[in-house]
This record gives C-alpha cells, sequence and structure tokens, in this order.
C-alpha cells in the first residue's frame, strides 16, 4: 500500500502540487489522470524519489519514503515521461546498469531480457546506440529497464507515448497480469480509453489539486451512459473552468 499524507511540491510562487492525500492499494492498476501541469509528473517523481516534497509524507507498505529511501527503490519500477535519456549508451549498456544497481545476477538479467526483447520485438537491436533510436524504440528500452528486476511497483508516467499499437497492447497485457499478481501498477495517461479500460482507481488532479479519487465504475455511475473522456472533461476541462469563472 502506499499512502500520499498531505504532500505538498512548491516552487518559488507556484504550487505545483496541493496537500495530495490519497491511498493507493496493492492487487490494482491505479491512473492518474489531468491536463499538462495538473500535478500528475511531480506526484509521480515525488514517489520515485527524483523530487523532494516540501511539505507531507509518503508511506510505502507501512514504512516512511524518507527513511527507507533505498529500499522502497528498489521495490519499484520506474518509466519517466520521455526516454531521451542515457542517450549515449547502447541498449545493452542501458540494460547492464540497470540490472548493476538492482544487483541483479546475470542469469536473472538475461532471463528477463530474453522474455522482455522477444515481447516488445527488440531482440536485436542490443548493440545499437539509444541516440540513434526512435521515440518508441527508447521507450521500449527504457520499459524493457524498468521490469528487468519484476518489481513489485511498477510506476509508469505516460509509457504508451510513442509505442506502437502491438507494444501498447502487450504493455497493457503485462499490466493486467502484474495487478492480477496482487502487485501495484501506477501510471499517468491522457488517453482516457486506455484509464477507463485499465483503471481500478483512479485520482483526477486539477492545477495541482486532487478533485476525484475512487473507482472508475463509480465515477462513471455519476453520469450514466457517459464515457470517461465526457465526465473527465465535465470536471476539470474548459468547460468547467468556463463554469467557474460564470459563478465568479
Amino acid at each position: 500500500m502506499i499512502e500520499f499524507r498531505n504532500v505538498q511540491k512548491v516552487y518559488g510562487e507556484k504550487t505545483a502540487l496541493k496537500d495530495l492525500t490519497l491511498t493507493i492499494s496493492e492487487g490494482g492498476i491505479f491512473g492518474f489522470l489531468g491536463h499538462n501541469g495538473a500535478g500528475k509528473s511531480t506526484t509521480i517523481k515525488s514517489l520515485v524519489s527524483i523530487i523532494e516534497p516540501t511539505s507531507g509524507e509518503i508511506y510505502v507498505d507501512g514504512q516512511s519514503l524518507v527513511e527507507n529511501r533505498l529500499a522502497i527503490k528498489k521495490k519499484i519500477g520506474y518509466v519517466p515521461d520521455t526516454p531521451d535519456m542515457f542517450l549515449q549508451l547502447t541498449a545493452n549498456e542501458y540494460w547492464s546498469l540497470i540490472a548493476s544497481a538492482y544487483q541483479l545476477t546475470e542469469a536473472e538479467m538475461n532471463r528477463q531480457l530474453t522474455r522482455l526483447t522477444n515481447l516488445f520485438d527488440i531482440q536485436d537491436q542490443g548493440s545499437n546506440v539509444l541516440e540513434g533510436f526512435s521515440h518508441g524504440m527508447r521507450q521500449k528500452v527504457i520499459l524493457i529497464g524498468a521490469l528487468l528486476s519484476d518489481p513489485d511497483i511498477w510506476v509508469l508516467d505516460e509509457p504508451m507515448q510513442g509505442l506502437d499499437p502491438q507494444a501498447s497492447y502487450d504493455l497493457k497485457e503485462l499490466m493486467k497480469e502484474h495487478a492480477a499478481k496482487g502487485k501495484t501498477v501506477i501510471f499517468s495517461t491522457h488517453i482516457l480509453d486506455t484509464a477507463q479500460q485499465l483503471c481500478d482507481q483512479l485520482a483526477i488532479l486539477k492545477k495541482g489539486e486532487l478533485i476525484y479519487n475512487g473507482s472508475v465504475q463509480d465515477l462513471l455511475a455519476t453520469a450514466k451512459g457517459e464515457s470517461l473522456e465526457t465526465i473527465y472533461l465535465q470536471m476539470a476541462g474548459r468547460k468547467a473552468e468556463n463554469a467557474v469563472e460564470a459563478e465568479l
């Protein structure tokens, strides 16, 4: 279980995340929705220790992230919102770096690489440098690295971005399988059909504030017959902002 307790992140005069409190249970797929700048990546980067919150606390399986950072990081596989990193390395060098960080044996690394590179159809690209890859190919390399250690918690920031339809489908199936094992999948997306298809629970953020936290089914039940896209835009889209301005 993952808990955010009154988490806030402030940059100068801008508050990127405002007093976020929510719980993410094991054994499900949890989605973060929101416009650009809503606070999704700030929340995710706080969980994976890239960003230090200004205030508040994060707990993973009852352990404080601040006090148990290294142990918790070993439980997490993270895909950032851009795959443009370590561009001077070959794919094999990148995967070896990740395997070393997670203290995998060579046999464990090779077993996982065989499975994942075949699944994502990148088995013949290991000796190529990331800088020469397309966005989608880099995304596959980063995804494989994140899943290499078979971590309990997957944290995926816009993971389908740039992937071809087959790779997107395969990743969705992996996410479902991981959650079915009682493990945790957290991801952010702008693709609302994907969120409706995959998520058990949702958090919708708007300008750094949590405006919905609950099940997809409960949210859909608030407007029967409407899609998640329609409901989301009524809550967080331009029409919602115009309605608020009209009341002022």
